[in-house]
């Protein structure tokens, strides 16, 4: 800037600003407890005060320079500004999937509030905005891995508490394979299904010890990890995600830390007591037609066409009990209803150990709490090694029966986190922690507060705006 327009300016305005500007944002900085943004003060000085870098250099520049150049500062500055506001304050969250119908439904977009356990310190903070983790039509990642900063979280306006809807990162997504087509599938489990397959010698793991699945398991996982790897045309490379680029989940919490829980005939304990189910929850029932339900019916009891799909596929889809009875009773339509049963044992966490747990008798399972000491033994190590090692960041080996950290043996460890366990409200068609384990604190991402728009994928167009949903508290959803 010229001398003579900074002559224009009205200084005692312009200190005003300056003072205003920086309180707020040495407020913001208190607020992270990260004073390393203070590097940025000498800059808001010199914007409002001593205006030696000329920020706005293209203004005096020919007309299409200032036209493409204008055009550009206001581009730079809104991803700046949604970049800096998905980080610290609320991001945009559209339910992808029916794992908590009916309670949320596919096309519901959510106004999820970071602010309300704390926003985290960016762990990857190099990355595009407006981007989870791979570029649009590029194709590549859209972010850099370093620096990779440690977990640290803001204070919120609160904590996850019982039977909150929660937005967190998928935990299992450390590692995925790059192929587009398997890039949703949990790799684990796909390192299991495969080795299991390819083995021919399966043995009755009831009459091994636990030494003995333990070994068993990890040849499994290690001949299915070997045939991704030889077959790269169609899975591609085996790749690792930072934390805060995995994917997002979105489930209701039904155990916290110290809490111990177990299903049991589909409800949830929780030291002992069983935990109220959502209002709308849903499972899935084996049904035969007479004839094809009506659409004013479908519509009155929330069947959906992909619910319609599973039935024909399948023979069984979700129902909530309400609409199961309704069903019942429609002695015109329906030949036979009946709560579908069927629980298979391989799939349920932990994959490396055999423990008899279905979908719906499960564990029971104590959740870790931070700073709380756990006795480890070759019963329960299955569970809890994932936390210890990957989530925590330990080397963890279990040798001859004996359990070693950090190359130290020990039957002890403490939790540096707390943990949670998220469940969807389609308790039969939810990939949640009965599959894939706990959630850690460092995955929150934050708690949604209001359906802003909800559509219909059933129904296209004006006709399938949900109206009724739109700015729905999602607390008043139970």
């Amino acid at each position: 800037m010229i001398d003579k327009e900074k002559k224009k300016l009205n200084m005692k305005v312009q200190w005003t600003k300056f003072a205003v500007v920086t309180l707020l944002y040495l407020i913001f900085l208190y607020w992270l407890e990260s004073w390393l943004g203070l590097i940025v003060v000498p800059f808001i000085f010199d914007v409002y005060i001593t205006k030696k870098i000329r920020w706005q250099w293209w203004k005096d520049s020919e007309r299409p320079v200032r036209f493409i150049m204008s055009w550009v500062d206001a581009l730079v500055f809104a991803l700046v500004a949604v970049y800096f506001i998905n980080l610290f304050f609320f991001q945009n969250y559209v339910i992808p999937s029916s794992s908590l119908e009916k309670s949320l439904l596919t096309g519901d977009y959510l106004f999820v509030s970071k602010v309300s356990y704390g926003p985290r310190i960016p762990q990857t903070p190099l990355t595009m905005p407006l981007t989870q983790h791979t570029l649009p039509v590029f194709g590549c990642k859209s972010y850099i891995e370093w620096p990779q900063w440690d977990y640290r979280r803001a204070k919120g306006l609160g904590k996850v508490e019982l039977n909150d809807i929660v937005v967190f990162n998928y935990p299992a997504g450390d590692t995925l394979v790059s192929s587009p087509q398997y890039q949703a599938a949990d790799y684990y489990q796909m390192c299991y299904s495969y080795g299991s397959q390819l083995i021919m010698d399966h043995p009755d793991m009831s009459k091994l010890t636990p030494q003995q699945q333990r070994d068993w398991y990890n040849r499994v996982y290690n001949i299915g990890r070997n045939y991704i790897l030889d077959n790269h045309p169609e899975f591609g490379s085996i790749i690792s995600r930072p934390v805060d680029r995995r994917e997002n989940y979105v489930k209701r919490c039904v155990g916290l830390p110290g809490q111990t829980l177990q299903i049991k005939d589909r409800i949830v304990y929780l030291d002992g007591k069983p935990n109220k189910e959502p209002d709308n929850v849903q499972y899935t029932y084996n049904v035969k037609l007479n004839q094809p339900l009506p659409d004013d019916l479908m519509h009155e009891l929330g069947i959906s066409m992909e619910d319609l799909t599973s039935l024909n596929q399948n023979g069984y889809m979700p129902l909530t009990k309400k609409a199961a009875t309704a069903l019942a009773k429609r002695r015109d339509l329906v030949a036979s209803i009946a709560l579908n049963t069927e629980a298979t044992v391989g799939d349920i966490y932990p994959l490396n150990a055999y423990t008899g747990w279905t979908r719906d008798n499960y564990g029971p399972v104590w959740i870790p709490q931070k700073g709380k000491t756990i006795t480890l033994n070759m019963k329960n190590i299955a569970v809890y090694e994932r936390p210890i090692r990957v989530y925590e960041g330990n080397q963890l080996e279990v040798k001859n029966g004996k359990i070693y950290i950090n190359g130290k043996q020990t039957d002890k460890y403490t939790f540096k986190m707390d943990y949670y366990w998220m469940m969807g409200d389609n308790r039969h068609n939810s990939a949640d922690s009965r599959y894939w384990g706990f959630v850690p604190e460092d995955h929150i991402v934050g708690k949604p507060i209001f359906i802003w728009w909800s559509h219909s994928p059933d129904h296209p167009g004006f006709s399938g705006i949900r109206w009724s949903r739109l700015f729905r508290f999602v607390d008043n959803i139970k």
